[in-house]
């Protein structure tokens, strides 16, 4: 039975009207559900720029943590495999095999994705998530919290939603970054990553500033750079040397991205073509004519 609620158009044109909703294209074609969608759209909406503060019983977190410590322990999670069969025990490929790669190749791919979403949902659901949100590099939780950020990401709808999404893990990357000052190393990987996030979030709102030639994927990322910029400058205070020095390289990064968005912005506005040259943070624009 293909139920209205669950149908895949349905859940599509919702992904479509909340991603117009947050500075996307348009699509000129419309929908006879978009009546019934405006409601939950409206909902989605408020919910990404406000999102509810939800607290997790202290207790809880340490008894889920506890558990999923000793799960990991038991199951042998995080140990290191055991050597793969050798070549010469391996059953030879059948010639079924050889005739049906791309029907196999895009059932594994439809069967990864409802895996990631199962995997997304249970993670939201169990609370795994909620245990996860406080760990930095080096403890046994840690990569739950990168892979179910990596869920996100092969869930969101649209390059402009991930890259939101990559400006949110820049965000909590940040937070690691603040927890693990005075270990150099750790500090410094920290901010690597923040930066490789930023650097993918920014890429991919540029893009889509372009491509759309509309400004506002730009007033996201300007918005993103002035919060984190402040953020970032507050790690310096009462730092060693070392963290210093790596913390500007970082602040030089926000600002290249904030002279890159008012570039952008600039060559919209004058109506120059999309620019033909690019680098890690997206479409590189020359410069409107008449401006120095």
């Amino acid at each position: 039975m293909d139920d209205i609620l669950f149908s895949r158009r349905r859940a599509e044109r919702f992904a479509q009207l909340l991603d117009e909703a947050n500075g996307a294209r348009r699509h000129h074609v419309r929908s006879g559900v978009d009546g019934q969608l405006a409601p939950l759209v409206a909902v989605g909406q408020r919910l990404s720029v406000d999102p509810p503060a939800v607290e997790v019983d202290q207790d809880f977190r340490t008894g889920l943590r506890a558990m999923l410590l000793a799960t990991a322990e038991r199951e042998g999670l995080g140990t290191t495999p055991a050597a793969s069969e050798p070549a010469a025990t391996r059953p030879s490929t059948t010639v079924r095999g050889r005739l049906l790669p791309a029907v196999t190749a895009r059932r594994a791919r439809a069967r990864g994705a409802i895996l990631v979403g199962i995997a997304a949902g249970a993670i939201a659901v169990s609370g795994i998530s909620a245990a996860s949100e406080n760990a930095v590099p080096g403890d046994a939780l840690y990569g739950m919290k990168r892979s179910t950020e990596r869920a996100q990401l092969a869930l969101a709808s649209s390059d402009i939603s991930r890259g939101q999404l990559f400006l949110d893990f820049a965000r909590t990357r940040l937070g690691e970054a603040a927890k693990l000052r005075g270990d150099r190393i750790g500090y410094s990987a920290v901010l690597d990553d923040m930066d490789a996030d930023t650097r993918q979030g920014v890429r991919l709102l540029t893009t889509a500033a372009v491509q759309r030639a509309e400004s506002g994927s730009l007033d996201t990322l300007n918005t993103f750079v002035t919060s984190q910029r402040r953020a970032v400058s507050g790690l310096v205070d009462g730092s060693t040397r070392a963290d210093r020095d790596r913390t500007q390289r970082s602040l030089h990064l926000l600002d290249s991205i904030r002279e890159r968005s008012d570039t952008l912005r600039a060559a919209i506005a004058c109506g120059l073509p999309a620019p033909t040259a690019s680098d890690a943070l997206g479409p590189d624009p020359s410069t409107c004519p008449g401006v120095r």
